[in-house]
Formats: C-alpha cells, structure tokens, sequence
C-alpha cells in the first residue's frame, strides 16, 4: 500500500519561506510524475505544481510560477516544494499525491494516493 506524508508546514510571515516534503513509502515514487496541491478554506482544490520523474522538469501554476520550486530526491524517496516569498493568498492544506498519467496533468481526478496534508499559514 502507497502512503505519502507531507511534513514542513506552519506559520510564516508574508515574505517567508517554507520547504515542504512528501515522502513515500510502499512504492517506489520514481516510477511517477508527482503533483502539489493546495485547498484553503471554503475553496476548491487548487494545482500548485508538478515534477516529472527524474526532476528535470518541473510546472506550475501561474500564481506560483517564480516564487515555488518542485524537486525531487528518488534516492529517499520523497518530493519536495520549496515556497518562497509567500504571500497571504498561499494559505492552505498542502497536499501531494502521485499523477496517473504519462504526460503530467492539472487535474486533480487524475492523481491517487493523497497524502494528508499538511497547513501552511501565512501572516501579514
């Protein structure tokens, strides 16, 4: 059974900077692109970004494109977003899950194995 952790996430000004991880286990996440998610309160769930499967490419949402950075270590198995000068409007549950597809997708419906998230509040 796949199971995905995140971690890293808490309360940080606006300006600030978190590194979140997803590690995996049960499965090893080389074999797959992986995505970032975000849902804030009373919202949809909204595509942060993705990384293919050796981390050469990495694409994002237009409101994160140059502030937030995808990598990955399949070494140890984990994924990582690092998030800098974050603004007010970045508070949410941040979630990773595994993306189905061959060629990377924005769609929520096609990824599985949803970590738990993990929240990220930023204060102005």
């Amino acid at each position: 059974q796949v199971q995905l952790v995140e971690s890293g996430g808490g309360l940080v000004q606006a300006g600030g900077s978190l590194r979140l991880s997803c590690a995996a286990s049960g499965r090893a996440l080389s074999m797959y692109r992986m995505g970032w998610f975000r849902q804030a309160p009373g919202k949809k769930r909204e595509f942060v970004g993705g990384i293919d499967l050796t981390g050469s490419a990495a694409y994002y949402e237009d409101s994160v494109k140059g502030r937030f950075t995808i990598s990955r270590d399949n070494a140890k198995n984990t994924v990582y977003l690092q998030m800098n000068s974050l603004k007010v409007e970045d508070t949410a549950v941040y979630s990773c899950a595994i993306d189905r597809t061959r060629d990377g997708s924005n769609r929520d419906y096609d990824y599985e194995y949803w970590g738990q998230g993990t929240q990220v509040t930023v204060s102005s």
